[in-house]
């Protein structure tokens, strides 16, 4: 899926991922697509509750492996 920004949080484990996630979301213009790449399982709870709280899109959210790859879509503003 095509997207504006790329966070890799490979190896950090909660709260950092959903941290850093905060940061990049807080860069984007509304409507541009993050791609979160993450190998800390709890981010398949974490990061939709991050998108349903704050109003953000979950696109897609996908396994491979140890990786759990996501793609949000921010808000409009």
């Amino acid at each position: 899926m095509e997207h504006q920004a790329e966070l890799d949080a490979s190896g950090l484990l909660c709260p950092e991922p959903v941290m850093m996630l905060h940061v990049e979301m807080r860069k984007l213009g509304a409507k541009e697509i993050l791609k979160v790449t993450a190998t800390d399982p709890s981010t398949t709870r974490d990061i939709p509750k991050f998108c349903n709280f704050l109003g953000h899109t979950l696109l897609e959210q996908l396994q491979e492996g140890e990786c759990y790859y996501y793609w949000i879509e921010k808000k409009d503003s």
